[in-house]
């Protein structure tokens, strides 16, 4: 499986603090049957990682990765706030592009829907990036409205659904909300988010199988983030879109 957000990087944000804790995660996440991890740390007001610093930490946790042999391959990226996005240049928002590629992942507020997001999103489309929106089912408004996702996976915009959240770990309605997104084929890929150790507890296995395992998981684990690290695009989802409950009334919108 290929985990595409992560805060694996030492010392830069909430995760991580050494890179006693980093090595500890990545173990974690090749014992959870993860072979390639994205570091994706916060750019934020409370946490203003700079690409070099992203870039010099990566470097570091390749090399001790490499040293202790641990089986992990890790590629650069950045969990970018929206009011960060027209503070960055295009050139440091490709640096925070997952995998240098043009995919670049954007973090969902947990609170309110603000209205510039839609036209923000839209606009890194216009400019050659391929945004990737971070849990949304965890923002209140989405449970209640997911249809506001609707507009963007249309035009162009893939939604990455937390593994804790459809395995239940972070409460039902964000579980219901993730295998909603999930089953009306909103939602592209299962991450981790990890920020400790405790990666395998809430892991992509689990919410693989969660969600239905078989060709669907895979394609949310391992097809569609392949595809994204080599900035191709992705293959049809598989299978028709599940229609229970509010996915249902979404799908006839």
């Amino acid at each position: 499986m290929i985990d595409l957000h992560s805060h694996i990087l030492r010392g830069v944000d909430d995760g991580a603090r050494s890179l006693e804790d980093s090595i500890d995660i990545a173990r974690a996440a090749v014992a959870d049957g993860i072979t390639a991890m994205a570091a994706t740390p916060h750019v934020r007001d409370d946490w203003p990682t700079r690409p070099d610093v992203m870039e010099e930490r990566l470097a570091e946790l390749r090399a001790a990765l490499e040293r202790e042999g641990v089986p992990l391959e890790v590629h650069g990226g950045g969990e970018i706030a929206i009011d960060w996005l027209g503070r960055l240049s295009d050139e440091d928002l490709r640096r925070f592009c997952l995998g240098g590629t043009q995919y670049l992942l954007v973090e969902t507020p947990y609170y309110g829907w603000p209205g510039v997001l839609t036209d923000l999103l839209l606009s890194l489309v216009e400019r050659g990036f391929r945004p990737v929106l971070a849990h949304p089912e965890r923002n209140m408004e989405i449970q209640l409205r997911p249809e506001r996702l609707l507009p963007l996976v249309d035009a162009g915009v893939l939604v990455q659904v937390t593994a804790a959240s459809v395995d239940g770990r972070i409460g039902r309605r964000a579980q219901d909300c993730g295998r909603g997104l999930v089953w009306a084929g909103l939602g592209h890929l299962l991450a981790s988010d990890a920020h400790h150790a405790s990666v395998r507890a809430v892991g992509m296995a689990a919410a693989a199988s969660a969600v239905g395992g078989g060709t669907l998981g895979h394609w949310l684990t391992v097809d569609v983030p392949a595809a994204i690290l080599a900035g191709g695009e992705i293959s049809p989802r598989p299978g028709q879109p599940r229609r229970g409950g509010w996915v249902k009334r979404l799908l006839r919108s």
